[in-house]
Formats: structure tokens, C-alpha cells, sequence
């Protein structure tokens, strides 16, 4: 009998569906997208060492993969999807900055928005945790709402910056689903109550 995926690792037979915790594997996560380009790409051991610091803080602040019902950061370890998951790089003029670039499993996943600032929030709330003063988040140009995406964490980045919280709430609509933008763009248009029909 196969075996079943443990969503938590460790010593639980994944059939062999996800690489080791310590292991780099180029071939099992997505190439660096434009977001990395002229930086300096995290590869093997620096890889491994902050995605280690990632997992831990994304199961301290659940940043879960909902549809496989694991922690995100083992999304990078899933060979079922080799291009799926995170790549780091530090900035080329300031290396106390880590850029981190989300490539979802499809290019219409409607988890995007949600996991990208979750993630924000995660290495961002928990700095003293790791060695950066700031992760800039964005989505891989590749989803098909990245643009709507990238801007509401280039504002989030902004406010972070700026205030020192990682709780600014946009008033955008980007990452609802089509019925919740469909009332919100409703508003008052429904007519009053007295209307006869």
C-alpha cells in the first residue's frame, strides 16, 4: 500500500513524494523569476538554512497551504509540483534585505494573495528571528492576478516600513471571490425598498 503524505514531515512515509527537509533541489522548485533578477539568488545551504527558518515561522503563524493542507513552506519540497513554491534572493545594493518571489501551482490560484501576505506578515512580524531587516514579498508574474497582488504588497511593504506593523488591511479587492467583489461592487446600486416591482 502507498503511503500517505504526512502534512507535517518528519519521519512519516511520503511515499517519496517530498524531498528531504535539508535538501536543495533545483530541479523540485520554480527558477528565479524577475522579482530575483540582478540579485544575489539564494542556492544550497543558504537555501536550505532560511527556507529551515521559514517553515519555522510559517507554522507559528499558519501560513498554510489550504488545498494540500500543509505548511507552505513544504510547497518547496512537493515534487509533485517542481514549479511551485519560494525563491530568496538578497538585494544586490543592500543585503540586509531578502527578496522573496511565491510561484503558485497554477497561474489562477485563488490562494495567492492570501499566502503571499501571510508570508509577509510571518518573516516580517518575527524579524528577530532571522538575519534581515526586511523581506520584500511579490508574486510570480506568471499568476494572473500578480500585478494586483504585487502592488497591495509593495503598500503593505510601505506601511511596514514606515510603522513598524505588519497589520495594515488594504480596502482593495484583490483575493475575494467573484461573489464577494460582485455585492461590494453593488453597493447601493440595488435600489430602495420602496421600489415596486
Amino acid at each position: 500500500m502507498a503511503g500517505f503524505p504526512s502534512p507535517f514531515g518528519g519521519d512519516s512515509d511520503d511515499g517519496g513524494l517530498f524531498d528531504d527537509d535539508g535538501a536543495f533541489v533545483p530541479e523540485h522548485i520554480p527558477e528565479p523569476g524577475p522579482f530575483l533578477e540582478d540579485h544575489r539568488v539564494l542556492k544550497g545551504d543558504d537555501h536550505v538554512a532560511f527556507h529551515a527558518i521559514t517553515r519555522e515561522l510559517f507554522e507559528e503563524r499558519k501560513v498554510y497551504d489550504m488545498t494540500f493542507n500543509y505548511n507552505l513552506a513544504r510547497l518547496n519540497l512537493d515534487t509533485r509540483h517542481p514549479d511551485a513554491g519560494y525563491r530568496y534572493a538578497e538585494e544586490a545594493d543592500d543585503p540586509s534585505v531578502l527578496r522573496a518571489e511565491f510561484t503558485p501551482t497554477t497561474p489562477f490560484c485563488p490562494q495567492t494573495h492570501t499566502l503571499t501576505i501571510g508570508s509577509f506578515r510571518a518573516w516580517n512580524g518575527l524579524a528577530d528571528r532571522h538575519e534581515y531587516d526586511l523581506v520584500r514579498v511579490r508574486a510570480a508574474s506568471s499568476h494572473h492576478q500578480s500585478e494586483e497582488i504585487n502592488a497591495q504588497l509593495e503598500d503593505l511593504e510601505e506601511t511596514y516600513l514606515e510603522t513598524g506593523s505588519v497589520n495594515h488591511e488594504s480596502v482593495d479587492d484583490v483575493g475575494s471571490s467573484p461573489m464577494a467583489r460582485a455585492i461590494q461592487r453593488e453597493g447601493t446600486d440595488r435600489g430602495d425598498s420602496e421600489t415596486s416591482f
